[in-house]
């Protein structure tokens, strides 16, 4: 009876030894090889900055090198689809965004799930929408906007990144929420959309803050509401939507990473805790702020919960909105 009892307890203790043992192991030997953060989007925009901004620090962190590849299309569904089913073994993670793990799932059939296929490391930044339109316009204020676009819709187009984008989502909830008819012209990126709303081609442009930033003080375009819960730091007097009437339409745009679902946690764990030391470096949230992104900290287990909320909260936008993927 001595030796039944015994054996069990002797093989718990063993269990629980290696798991313990296990997991510093795991610890203790990665990183061995360099990291790679994919990125939905091309070179030159918003995510591909931030990613390399956070990518050099962390590998600080890591004693490793953390290589940035960018793999657009699809509105990031194709870099999503690629991390979701590479090896979870802490080498290959996703720079997800509002597009990849809110926008699409409510758009496109995906062969990927945003909460089951991927394991969450953690927030990174958040940047707020803008609304600009172009100075040739002739507008000063949103409801100069509205009454224009009411009298003459086929004077008015807006530009978007691409179908399903923030900027084509937030363009969409505005006519909604407003009545106001505008035109989409959707291309492929932020880049070409905003050379086109500079050049008075297209009117209108809902772009992150990042990308309108740099063209503000050349006066082709001007800034006239902030499409978020809170006016920007960078742009202090300029009026949130919701303080001009236009209630309803916050979009601000976040960023953060995620690991395939079979990842180990104490990796996972890892990678959190250098993202987090890094989104406190001065350097990082001074490069952060000039690109009109606030940093932001989360644990993998907050960041798993902000995600299903944003999953459901944009099945309901759209599917209220009438939005389209084509």
């Amino acid at each position: 009876m001595q030796a039944s009892i015994r054996v069990p307890a002797f093989a718990a203790g063993v269990t629980a030894l290696a798991l313990t043992f296990g997991a510093t192991a795991v610890q203790a030997a990665w990183p061995e090889r360099p990291i790679t953060i994919v990125v939905p989007t091309a070179p030159g925009g918003g995510n591909d900055a931030f990613a390399r901004v956070i990518a050099q620090k962390m590998g600080e962190g890591l004693k490793q090198t953390v290589i940035v590849v960018n793999k657009a299309g699809a509105q990031g569904a194709i870099a999503s689809e690629y991390v979701a089913r590479a090896p979870g073994d802490g080498y290959t993670i996703l720079f997800g965004y509002i597009a990849t793990h809110g926008i699409n799932p409510a758009l496109q059939k995906l062969r990927y799930d945003p909460v089951k296929d991927f394991k969450p490391i953690g927030m990174l930044a958040s940047s707020p929408t803008l609304l600009v339109v172009s100075s040739k316009l002739g507008v000063n204020s949103v409801k100069e906007l509205i009454e224009k676009a009411k009298k003459n819709p086929e004077a008015v187009s807006y530009a978007s990144a691409g179908q399903g984008t923030a900027p084509h989502v937030t363009a969409e909830l505005f006519k909604m929420v407003t009545g106001a008819p505008m035109l989409h012209v959707p291309y492929k990126g932020s880049a070409p959309a905003m050379t086109d709303t500079l050049a008075g081609t297209t009117q209108v442009m809902f772009p992150s803050l990042f990308s309108a930033y740099p063209h503000l003080p050349g006066g082709k375009i001007k800034a006239l509401a902030v499409a978020g819960d809170k006016r920007s730091e960078v742009l202090k007097d300029v009026p949130t939507l919701e303080e001009l009437g236009v209630k309803g339409v916050s979009v601000p745009q976040w960023y953060a990473l995620f690991a395939p679902a079979s990842t180990d946690q104490a990796i996972v764990d890892r990678l959190n805790k250098e993202l987090n030391v890094a989104l406190h470096d001065p350097e990082v949230i001074t490069k952060f702020k000039e690109n009109g992104a606030d940093p932001q900290t989360s644990t993998p287990q907050e960041l798993g919960e902000f995600v299903k909320s944003e999953v459901a909260r944009w099945r309901k936008v759209v599917e209220a909105a009438k939005i389209t993927a084509e």
